[in-house]
């Protein structure tokens, strides 16, 4: 085995499947993958389940990476550079488009159904979970719409709610607006909001609607330091999620409720 093969890690395999390489580096990979059958296996998967989902949306030239990732819930990115030396390894969270653990040609199609699908407690939690792992790690693009535009960001985000949008003003709590952008929630559209603090630890404010929801007091999840509180008030769910102390993660997310409640 070559000292090139061995440098070949699960970001190039993720970056391959999703033809993000240069040619040096995508043969390089190749030869990788014709030493190893398992890995071949695994990035046909992925590459068969980008193409299944980008056909759900014909035309549609905005589904991106991330989002892809996210849709199907298989796949979770490196966690932030800030935290490369913990433990890598989490359970992929199922999200309600798709089966749990999907292989090729495995799809649901009831789940796929927007009447159906509905915000639970469980979900709520595990997308914040997944949204968290999948947009917090970008540097380059991890918000669509910035803070420098907070008034257009809650318009559109309320109008693809269909319910009003409220920004939380986290900076008493030394946590900044990064931005935020449309994410799926249980087959609907949701928001996904993002704050920052001075030595750039991340949280994420997860935001679905389901008029057929169950009101919730505070809930908690923790995941190998992956804090979440959440919450159903009315049709809408709400998660705070981030890799900061719970005693933190309460106020931020004491805030939130204060302030999506006004």
């Amino acid at each position: 085995m070559t000292e090139t093969m061995k440098t070949v890690d699960e970001n190039d395999l993720h970056a391959y499947a999703d033809d993000r390489l240069d040619a040096a580096r995508r043969a390089e990979v190749e030869a990788w993958l014709a030493a190893h059958p398992e890995d071949r296996a695994r990035v046909a998967d992925w590459q068969a389940q980008n193409a299944a989902i980008r056909s759900l949306f014909p035309g549609d030239e905005t589904v991106s990476e991330a989002d892809l990732a996210l849709l199907s819930g298989a796949r979770r990115p490196a966690r932030p550079r800030r935290f490369l030396a913990g433990p890598l390894a989490r359970t992929a969270a199922a999200i309600l488009l798709f089966v749990g653990g999907i292989g090729v040609g495995r799809f649901a199609p009831p789940l796929l159904d927007t009447d159906r699908a509905q915000l639970t407690e469980a979900t709520l939690s595990d997308q914040s979970h997944s949204a968290f792992l999948i947009y917090a790690s970008d540097i380059r693009h991890p918000v669509e719409v910035g803070a420098d535009q907070q008034d257009h960001l809650a318009t559109w985000l309320g109008k693809r709610l269909d319910h009003p949008m409220r920004i939380p003003d986290l900076s008493n709590l030394g946590m900044k607006l990064v931005g935020g952008r449309l994410v799926p929630v249980s087959g609907r559209p949701g928001a996904l909001l993002m704050y920052e603090d001075t030595a750039g630890e991340r949280i994420t404010v997860l935001v679905g609607r389901n008029d057929e929801n169950r009101e919730t007091s505070f809930r908690y999840a923790s995941d190998d330091g992956l804090e979440t509180f959440y919450w159903i008030d009315g049709a809408v769910g709400y998660a705070v999620t981030g890799e900061i102390s719970r005693d933190r993660m309460q106020q931020v997310a004491d805030e939130c409720y204060r302030q999506f409640d006004m």
